[in-house]
């Protein structure tokens, strides 16, 4: 029996396809360690949205052959699929995008035919059409299950590599994503949230479904068993009328959206090819605020894009303020070759993007306890995820539907139950 040790770096999406290759090799009779034990095969899920992304999985990877030097070291993911065996002289196998359901039948292959030189199992991902099915009965958390539902994405944002390493949108068909939350219902998850590369995009590539992610949503709504519909990142885009109207409907929908912006400036928007205007953007929160009673809305930002001067940061920071974001995510511009942003003029130092991204996260503290403070008094329904023992009795600690995470008191265990918790403090808030 070979022990395999696993890594991952990066998104949800790719913890879901680190798990099911988890599973597969659990199927196949491997036995899997830890990553920091002796292993025969160390396998690292890469990142590459960023140049830190990059070095982490380059880190990894040492790390790795560090461990066991006579180890098959495999690298899968977006960081190879874009630099192929010159990501790193370590490697013994490249796994590309959409190529991970085959994990077993690679590593069968390189024990047998190709041991001492690279095999590289990657796939032309800009010419891929075929959604890579990957499937899970049980993940790492025991409440909630994350549902990768979309591959790929079709906006190339001038400053993204992403569309380069995960290919044109892909999407799963909806009997198959109903079969795993059915599987995960049966299983005792309450919890679900949907996610994808570019997850506003589900459906656009499947025949007789132009209906899209709201009919998904709606067809999970019906599973016994589940309590909770959480989304991944949206596009602005998807934000419609019609489409708030029919979610809002949807009682185990939970009111937070994760709706990416990356500037606040018009012009900024514009050199990164984002399709929209900040005005545009602030429509669809006003949407989503007339149908949720306090929805928290989280956000992403970039800080340092090409050409950003110091009037269109002030500008994009002015607008982040007005919008009371409850968590914004703050991002240096990290440039990606083969990207348009990569070859614009005026890239910002690194010395002003700090500066940059301080000011945002100052603001971000404050707009997050603004929030949290409008919560006290109120009472929440909160799914219990962990317990630990305090010094006068049980806690449990869980978020609520706004996905605020708190830690209250309890006479028992409650474990994966929802409780219903009256926030009499800001100290009950965890972050």
């Amino acid at each position: 029996m070979k022990k395999v040790a696993l890594h991952n770096l990066g998104c949800k999406v790719n913890a879901y396809e680190m798990e099911a290759v988890e599973q597969l090799l659990l199927e196949s009779g491997y036995e899997i360690v830890p990553f920091s034990d002796p292993a025969d095969i160390y396998i690292v899920n890469t990142c590459t949205v960023t140049n830190m992304a990059d070095r982490k999985s380059r880190q990894m990877l040492h790390r790795a052959k560090k461990n066991n030097p006579d180890a098959v070291i495999v690298a899968a993911g977006c960081y190879v699929q874009e630099k192929g065996s010159q990501a790193d002289g370590c490697i013994d196998i490249i796994v590309g995008n959409n190529r991970k359901k085959d994990i077993v039948d690679i590593l069968a292959q390189y024990e047998k035919e190709r041991r001492g030189e690279v095999l590289d199992a990657r796939l032309d991902i800009s010419h891929t059409r075929e959604y890579e099915e990957l499937h899970l009965s049980r993940t790492a958390e025991h409440t909630r299950a994350y549902i990768k539902i979309q591959d790929g994405c079709n906006q190339f944002c001038s400053y993204c590599i992403i569309p380069y390493a995960r290919g044109r949108v892909r999407s799963r068909s909806a009997e198959s994503v109903l079969e795993e939350v059915r599987r995960l219902s049966g299983n005792g998850y309450k919890e679900v949230v949907l996610t994808g590369i570019h997850l506003s995009s589900y459906g656009a590539d499947l025949d007789g479904a132009e209906d899209g992610l709201p009919a998904l949503i709606e067809d999970v709504h019906e599973i016994p068993g589940i309590e909770r519909i959480r989304l991944g990142s949206l596009e602005p885009g998807i934000i419609t009328e019609e489409f708030v109207q029919r979610v809002s409907a949807l009682p185990k929908l939970c009111p937070h959206f994760h709706l990416s912006l990356q500037s606040g400036c018009d012009a900024t928007l514009k050199r990164m090819n984002r399709r929209y205007t900040a005005g545009e953007y602030e429509e669809k929160c006003r949407l989503l605020r007339r149908y949720f009673d306090r929805p928290a809305l989280t956000t992403d930002i970039i800080v340092g894009f090409p050409g950003e001067t110091d009037e269109e940061f002030e500008q994009s920071k002015a607008f982040v303020d007005k919008m009371d974001f409850y968590e914004t995510h703050i991002f240096k511009y990290s440039k990606r070759k083969g990207t348009k942003a990569a070859d614009m003029p005026d890239q910002v130092p690194e010395e002003e993007k700090n500066e940059r991204s301080a000011a945002l996260l100052a603001l971000n503290k404050q707009k997050q306890e603004a929030y949290e403070r409008e919560l006290i008094g109120t009472v929440r329904e909160v799914l219990i995820e962990e317990e630990e023992e305090g010094a006068d009795g049980l806690y449990g600690i869980g978020h609520t539907k706004e996905y605020v995470k708190i830690r209250q008191k309890l006479c028992q265990n409650r474990i994966n139950q929802m409780v219903n918790v009256e926030i009499e403090s800001h100290l009950q808030i965890m972050h």
